[in-house]
């Protein structure tokens, strides 16, 4: 059950982001600046606790004992490794500069339920690499989040003209960024300790962003009049925590249960924008976020549904000589 809470807080902790930056820029910071923070802040956490693992390592070490994860220090990694990690870390930079922008022309709300068309996505990306057809319960869960999707964006209570359709187009790729993301950054050097990984993907995605937007903020006294604050709680909650919450407590729950939980990333983003930032989220809206989380729910309650009679009988498949479950994609 712990495990379970720690995927659910670092979802919750993505969740309040865009409420965050939408303060930011109300405060007139840019872009740039907001990302920039955001990712110094989460380097300068993450290393600490780098630092802090290793000085209990070599304690251990000290005392006699080895350390308890393979190939966890940091020297143990070789510069491919790392510049590997360092690769993996801007898919997470670019998610961030899209989905950051995508608020630049379009409400909280609507930006959160476009980032969180990746759900789609990922399954469709895995359709056509593995060349298999998905089974029907995934298309009946893409059929649930494209509906939910259109409700929760408030499509059928707007006309068109009321949509910048520069912010649908950066939610939409950051969407697509944030797909490659979950896809690829699994197979990044996954034997590095969790610490570890995190920090130097945490570092290339700081990297890119500063090549892309010079931190001047660190030079002309912007981080110090009024930055600061948002840049600590955006790297807090968004750079530093969920990859550590999801690092612990994914292993154990398992990636359907972790998609789960995670989904409460969107209805606590939307709560946001209607309290906080006093966005108007109508019950046709509403509806669409549960709609969203059932589609998102579905694949994997459906899977603990099938699992059920195997357990009893390990040896049943389907017609095709194998185990049914295996053709489920959550």
């Amino acid at each position: 059950m712990r495990h379970k809470w720690l995927v659910f807080l670092g979802a919750v902790s993505y969740g309040v982001l865009s409420t965050i930056v939408n303060k930011a820029y109300g405060q007139g910071y840019s872009l740039g600046e907001v990302v920039g923070s955001q990712l110094l802040t989460g380097f300068v956490l993450i290393w600490l606790l780098a630092l802090f693992v290793k000085l209990g390592e070599r304690r251990r070490e000290q005392k006699g004992r080895a350390s308890a994860v393979p190939g966890s220090g940091v020297m143990k990694l070789s510069w491919k490794q790392r510049l590997i990690l360092l690769a993996a870390g801007a898919p997470t930079a670019i998610t961030g500069l899209l989905y950051y922008q995508s608020l630049h022309y379009i409400q909280n709300s609507l930006a959160i339920v476009l980032l969180f068309q990746f759900t789609w996505m990922g399954v469709l990306l895995q359709t056509i690499v593995q060349r298999k057809r998905p089974h029907k319960i995934v298309m009946f869960t893409l059929l649930i989040l494209f509906v939910g999707t259109l409700l929760a964006a408030g499509v059928f209570e707007r006309s068109s003209g009321g949509y910048d359709w520069r912010g649908i187009v950066f939610g939409l790729l950051a969407a697509v960024s944030y797909t490659l993301f979950v896809l690829l950054s699994g197979k990044a050097i996954p034997s590095a300790h969790p610490v570890y990984r995190s920090g130097w993907m945490i570092t290339g995605g700081m990297l890119l962003v500063f090549l892309l937007f010079p931190p001047t903020f660190l030079f002309d006294g912007t981080l110090l009049q009024g930055l600061l604050p948002y840049g600590f709680f955006l790297g807090l909650l968004g750079a530093f925590l969920p990859p550590l919450l999801f690092a612990i407590g994914v292993p154990s729950t398992g990636e359907g249960m972790a998609a789960i939980l995670g989904a409460s990333e969107l209805p606590v983003a939307v709560l946001l924008s209607s309290v906080v930032l006093h966005e108007h989220v109508s019950g046709i809206q509403w509806f669409g976020v549960l709609l969203v989380l059932l589609g998102v729910a579905l694949p994997e309650l459906y899977k603990q549904r099938r699992e059920g009679p195997r357990q009893s009988n390990p040896d049943s498949v389907d017609g095709s000589g194998q185990n049914s479950d295996a053709q489920v994609t959550s």
